[in-house]
């Protein structure tokens, strides 16, 4: 199998790796890069447990090559927290009771960082419609939503 040299900035941090082919982003960043907070759940692109966000954008890194991202910056959940504070999202998912069994809130918080990123504040609605590419079994989404609200609050 050829493998490939690329070079990802992760949460702000350059790394070069040697990756095959066919490896893909999500098991760069966990086994690759030892960032295990980006989950991996269905490996078909409908839970969004795996999302990061690349260039700024939400992406499942469980359909993007390693090589794909060759070159470009890759933000994950390890990278919200700042100095030992969190970030707003995190502060709002806790204070909120936006997890049960938290498998799915790495995915939300970074397709939520993505939207308030764009919009300030969100609708209840356009947070639904932002986070609907992400699957949660346990928190019925109505604390989500308010976690994001909370975070959008906090960031304005």
């Amino acid at each position: 199998m050829a493998t490939h040299s690329i070079r990802v900035t992760v949460n702000g941090t350059a790394h070069d790796a040697q990756v095959e082919s066919r490896l893909l982003l999500v098991h760069l960043i966990r086994d690759g890069l030892r960032l295990t907070g980006t989950h991996i759940g269905c490996d078909t692109t409908h839970c969004g447990a795996c999302t990061v966000l690349l260039d700024g954008q939400p992406v499942k890194s469980c359909t993007i090559l390693a090589v794909q991202a060759d070159g470009r910056e890759i933000a994950t959940v390890e990278g919200l927290e700042k100095d030992g504070k969190l970030h707003a999202l995190q502060e709002g998912f806790w204070e909120k009771h936006g997890l049960q069994c938290g498998y799915c809130t790495p995915g939300m918080m970074m397709t939520s960082c993505a939207l308030l990123a764009r919009n300030k504040n969100p609708s209840e609605a356009e947070i639904r419609e932002a986070i609907s590419g992400n699957l949660c079994r346990c928190t019925g989404y109505v604390n989500i939503v308010k976690a994001v609200q909370s975070a959008a609050e906090r960031l304005r």
